[in-house]
């Protein structure tokens, strides 16, 4: 049984507007149905929003990568519908203003019940499976190194099928189960 479920980033901008993509837009039912799943099973779910400010394109993230994108507040910055209505109030939102959280991999660690982690389960999924999934990831294997992270590779997508595919990889390589 999971004991975390980590929706990463699933927000209109990286869905339905400026940096979707069809690979998104085409998980968003299995996602929503993994997050009501969780909740019959009484697993956590705590959800990532990508977080920026207006003056974002002047931030080393805004330099690399141009487009403006999930400015808080906006349309954008909000989860896509169909994740928001899968949504309960008690799964806390995680802002973070660039790919990984630490607040996140913090959060997850006061929350082990061992030291490392050993005997926990914790599941991630969303977008994008090259940036954000794959960051969180790696933070939470430093932060929980005994713990099981599963990663379901039909439940992210990556900004092209190329990178989400050596994305999985790297996780793999990283002993994160990716299935």
């Amino acid at each position: 049984m999971t004991d975390l479920l980590i929706v990463v980033d699933m927000q209109a901008d990286f869905v339905s507007g400026a940096l979707g993509s069809p690979e998104a837009r085409a998980i968003v039912p299995a996602v929503a149905q993994r997050i009501r799943r969780a909740r019959e099973e009484g697993t956590r779910v705590l959800f990532t929003l990508d977080t920026h400010t207006p003056d974002y394109l002047s931030t080393r993230e805004g330099r690399h990568l141009p487009v403006v994108h999930c400015v808080k507040g906006t349309p954008g910055w909000a989860l896509e519908p169909e994740i928001a209505d899968a949504r309960t109030p008690d799964m806390p939102l995680i802002e973070k203003p660039t790919f990984g959280s630490t607040a996140l991999a913090h959060l997850a660690a006061r929350q082990a019940k061992t030291p490392g982690g050993a005997g926990m389960v914790i599941e991630l999924c969303g977008v994008c499976t090259d940036i954000c999934v794959v960051s969180n990831a790696l933070l939470l294997k430093a932060a929980l190194p005994e713990a099981d992270l599963v990663v379901d590779s039909h439940l992210c997508a990556g900004v092209t099928p190329e990178k989400h595919a050596v994305a999985l990889e790297t996780m793999r390589s990283c002993q994160i189960d990716v299935k």
